[in-house]
């Protein structure tokens, strides 16, 4: 009985937020409005002026996490996958926001740059690569 209680107020809670774009919170109880898991603010953070970088961020993390592992040549295996995949959305990106699309390449080709070395460090990846994730969030908002 609880559940059903529960889920149609959410139910109501998310209608009322839906309808023609307004905001109804006030007549929303505020357990219900605390079970929300993203407020439209956050929302609106999530995105980047280059639109959305989560992907290419998930593939920095990969990287990071093989470097972590000391698995230097899967981590270079695992970035030519960023630099692709970054390269081959240049066209649409980049005008959107050229500054920020030229400071997240800079730091691409960074990491890419450290994990190509002859003898790569694990400490200079680790770090390229901790930069490069953090540039992410705070590009999107999150940082």
């Amino acid at each position: 009985m609880k559940k059903t209680i529960i889920k149609s107020g959410l139910l109501i809670a998310t209608t009322a937020v839906v309808i023609a774009g307004h905001s109804f919170t006030a007549n929303v109880p505020q357990w219900v409005a605390a079970l929300s898991p993203v407020s439209s603010a956050d929302a609106a953070t999530e995105t980047s002026k280059l639109g959305d970088l989560s992907k290419f961020r998930v593939i920095a993390a990969d990287t990071s996490k093989l470097v972590d592992a000391n698995d230097l040549t899967g981590a270079k295996k695992r970035i030519k996958d960023l630099e692709t995949s970054w390269d081959d959305a240049e066209p649409a990106l980049k005008p959107r926001a050229a500054a920020d699309w030229h400071k997240l390449d800079k730091s691409i080709d960074d990491a890419l740059e450290a994990l190509r070395e002859s003898s790569p460090s694990q400490a200079k990846c680790k770090k390229t690569l901790t930069d490069l994730l953090a540039m992410f969030d705070r590009m999107s908002g999150k940082g």
